[in-house]
């Protein structure tokens, strides 16, 4: 009985011994785990373009956003820059006008337009009418600002028939213009105003523009926008 007992004692103490080495192999091999390299993460593709889709993130350089605007926005928009322009624009020799609109009334548009005049007024005509008197002869000026500027032709035609400057000039010509329509009047009283240094524009000094629907990546400084266009020198 006594050989049995010691027998189970000895199994016994063997399952004990079994267990705690066991336990001890948990714990080594816990500590193991510390010296093991960390765990890469693999993201699958699939989760990685449906997240790009869900919310993309873009570098480098912004774009410019085109929204598209209704009309009567687009309207309100209009008179209320021209306004703000002609409330906050300093005059050079405005002839006693308190507003650009007042100015441009006072133009007379009898008689012939020298060659010079035909010129800035075309350009007017093309990249702004239907735009507010502000952003005529803001146009007006970059045109002069070219002709006193080393880097342009010296006279005001040469800066608008200048080769690839300005797109409403086609195989070196200018297309017909309507004569008879209001934009016109409008622009050769600008043109007259900008000639004779009449009313100042907020971009004073800018020698280039563009629509602001494109971005030509231009490094230049960027001096205002105004309607349609975003004046740089």
């Amino acid at each position: 009985m006594s050989k049995i007992f010691k027998a189970a004692s000895v199994l016994s103490l063997a399952f004990s011994t079994a267990a705690a080495l066991a336990v001890t192999d948990v714990s080594f091999a816990l500590e193991a785990a510390d010296d093991t390299p960390e765990a890469q993460i693999v993201i699958d593709p699939d989760m990685l373009e449906s997240a790009n889709d869900a919310a993309p993130v873009i570098f480098g350089e912004q774009q410019e956003v085109v929204a598209v605007i209704p009309q009567d926005m687009i309207e309100a928009d209009r008179l209320a820059n021209e306004e703000q322009a002609s409330a906050e624009t300093v005059d050079f020799n405005n002839d006693g006008a308190t507003s650009l609109r007042q100015l441009v009334g006072q133009q007379s548009l009898e008689g012939s337009l020298s060659k010079e005049m035909q010129c800035l007024a075309g350009t007017v005509y093309f990249e702004s009418k239907g735009e507010t008197l502000a952003g005529q002869l803001a146009v007006a000026r970059v045109v002069m600002a070219r002709a006193a500027s080393s880097r342009f032709p010296n006279s005001l035609c040469g800066v608008v028939y200048q080769r690839k400057q300005f797109s409403f000039i086609r195989g070196g010509k200018m297309p017909r213009i309507d004569k008879g329509h209001r934009h016109w009047r409008n622009a050769v009283a600008i043109a007259k105003i900008a000639m004779n240094d009449g009313w100042k524009s907020p971009v004073e000094g800018a020698l280039f523009f563009h629509a602001r629907y494109v971005s030509p990546g231009w490094r230049l400084k960027r001096m205002a926008t105004i309607d349609n266009h975003i004046f740089y020198r």
